[in-house]
C-alpha cells in the first residue's frame, strides 16, 4: 500500500470520529432547551454519561427524539416526564424525592452520618480508657532511679 492511500485512510478514520450532531431550530432558546435536556438526560447503555456525550445509538434516538420535542413547543418537564415514562428514573441525574428513590437520596448522607458517629464513639473510647501500666520491681526502680541520677548530674555538669 502506498503511503499516499495510508494518509488519506487515516485522515478518513479520525474524521469519522468527530461527527457532530447538527439540528436546526426555529430560536436560540429552543437550542438552548435542548442542550440543556441532552446535558441532563443520562444514556441508558452508557450508564454514567448524559446523551449530550454518548454515541450509543439509543443516545441517538434519544436526542432526535429530544429534538422533535422541542420543536414541537414542548415544555422541559413534558420532555423529561415522557423520558422517565419511557425509560424511568434512571434516565435522570436528578430523580425526583419519592418513595421509589429514597435510597438514592438518603442512604449515602445516612451512611456517612453512621461512619462518623462510629468514628468519634471509637476515638473518644480510645482518648478516655486509662492506660494501664505494671508496676515497676525493685530492680527495675533501682535502674531508672540511676538512670535519672546520671542525668541530672550530666545536666549539671554541662550547665557549669
Amino acid at each position: 500500500m502506498s503511503i499516499k492511500a495510508i494518509w488519506i485512510m487515516s485522515i478518513l478514520l479520525c474524521t469519522s470520529a468527530y461527527a457532530v450532531d447538527t439540528y436546526t431550530f426555529d430560536h436560540p432558546t429552543q437550542e438552548a432547551q435542548y442542550q440543556a435536556l441532552v446535558a441532563e438526560l443520562r444514556c441508558p447503555k452508557c450508564q454514567n454519561q448524559n446523551l449530550a456525550g454518548s454515541d450509543a445509538p439509543i443516545a441517538q434516538d434519544l436526542k432526535q427524539k429530544t429534538y422533535e420535542m422541542v420543536k414541537a413547543g414542548q415544555t422541559d418537564q413534558q420532555i423529561r416526564d415522557y423520558m422517565t415514562s419511557r425509560y424511568g428514573d434512571f434516565i435522570s441525574y436528578r430523580p425526583p424525592v419519592r418513595p421509589s428513590t429514597w435510597v438514592l437520596w438518603f442512604a449515602p448522607p445516612l451512611l456517612l452520618l453512621v461512619v462518623l458517629v462510629w468514628w468519634f464513639v471509637r476515638v473518644s473510647r480510645r482518648a478516655v480508657a486509662p492506660v494501664k501500666l505494671a508496676a515497676l520491681s525493685p530492680e527495675e526502680q533501682a535502674q531508672l532511679d540511676a538512670l535519672r541520677k546520671s542525668k541530672r548530674q550530666s545536666d549539671q555538669g554541662e550547665a557549669s
